[in-house]
């Protein structure tokens, strides 16, 4: 199953397509965003798309996340896959990153408290995960969870050990997407007649243009401004130069704008099922394998320096062909064992006691 969630099981409700289908796109662009990453430095064109994908594109996988999380006090099931879904894979894909890098010449150095690459995405959900239930006990979560994100940015001492600065500056995106579930809107969209739908989707395409256009005519003085890294959420503000007191400000500005796109980009999601439907399911797999088909390009310097045109419609359609293939039921079995480990023999098989003694079924109680 996808840390990301599902949207039913086999034995009950069926899966709902406009969430699967959300998944797979969310994750392409997750892909794309890191493909055409060693273009931006050299190209406008790369750098406006690069810009255009990142102010949405993590906001809404995170969102994602927090639509399915679960708000309750936490059962053995849940606290057993929230091992199995995102503590063993971390470790098993950290370890095996570690291992490449020393092959490649590096340092063996194995260390589980900076995560390699996309990694930190799972030691970001992980603590989502575990304090979604006691946000919600609060009386404005997604406010409060925006002060969290905001007041994180002041202090240079938050930073990429175990993705703390990521975890606190992408925490309002996994509460709002528990919010859409709260608000019920998934049914009233879903039941909306067509001739409502699209004019919807007439204005979420005119935001995601404007918001194109607006970055395109101004790509230079982004650059300079350095809004790239507001929207990665992984340093405090004066990392990168930003002192003042009003940098919280900007990440206000950013955060409410992609609350605004996420809220577009599913509007734009078809509600039927499509020919990625089925691959929605793979979320996870794209997410911690693309990587291994993205690293030889990344490293070998063949996408440094200026490139031709056409590199980066084939990168973008190479990140659409790797999101595929790693999406088909036979990458899934072959890699299953690593990304959804079961570790039975990890787990005692019978509940505790708060002091720690064994739980007996009631037959064999004397």
């Amino acid at each position: 199953m996808s840390a990301l969630g599902t949207t039913s099981t086999p034995t009950t409700k069926r899966r709902v397509p406009l969430w699967d289908n959300a998944r797979w796109i969310a994750i392409t662009l997750v892909v794309v965003g890191h493909a055409i990453l060693k273009l931006i430095g050299e190209a406008d064109t790369a750098y406006t798309m690069y810009l255009f994908i990142y102010a949405f594109h993590v906001p809404v996988f995170v969102a994602v996340s927090g639509y399915f999380a679960k708000s309750g006090p936490p059962g053995a099931k849940q606290m057993h896959r929230l091992l199995t879904d995102l503590v063993l894979p971390y470790v098993i894909f950290e370890t095996i990153w570690t291992v490449l890098r020393w092959i490649l010449g590096g340092k063996f150095v194995l260390d589980y408290s900076t995560a390699s690459w996309t990694l930190w995405f799972l030691l970001a959900l992980l603590v989502w995960r575990i304090a979604l239930p006691y946000l919600v006990l609060l009386r404005y979560p997604l406010t409060i969870s925006i002060m969290i994100s905001i007041g994180a940015g002041y202090i240079s001492s938050i930073d990429g050990t175990f993705t703390l600065a990521r975890t606190l500056g992408l925490l309002p995106f996994f509460v709002f997407g528990w919010k859409l579930r709260q608000w019920l809107l998934t049914d009233t969209w879903l039941d909306l007649r067509a001739g409502l739908v699209w004019r919807w989707r007439a204005g979420a395409i005119g935001l995601f243009a404007a918001l194109y256009l607006l970055i395109a005519l101004n790509i230079e003085t982004l650059r300079a401004l350095q809004v790239r890294q507001f929207l990665l959420y992984d340093e405090s503000y004066a990392t990168f130069d930003y002192s003042e007191f009003w940098a919280g400000g900007i990440r206000l500005a950013v955060m409410v704008l992609a609350f605004a796109l996420i809220v577009a980009f599913l509007i734009l999601i078809p509600r039927r099922t499509t020919w990625f439907s089925s691959l929605g399911g793979a979320t996870m797999y794209v997410y911690l394998m693309h990587t291994f088909v993205l690293y030889p390009l990344r490293e070998s310097g063949v996408l440094d320096g200026p490139q031709p045109a056409w590199v980066l419609p084939a990168m973008i359609a190479l990140s659409v062909m790797t999101s595929v293939v790693l999406s088909l039921p036979a990458v899934r079995r072959l890699f299953r064992p690593l990304i959804e480990p079961q570790a039975r023999w990890l787990f005692r098989p019978t509940a505790a006691t708060p002091t720690g003694t064994i739980v007996l079924p009631h037959h064999d109680r004397k």
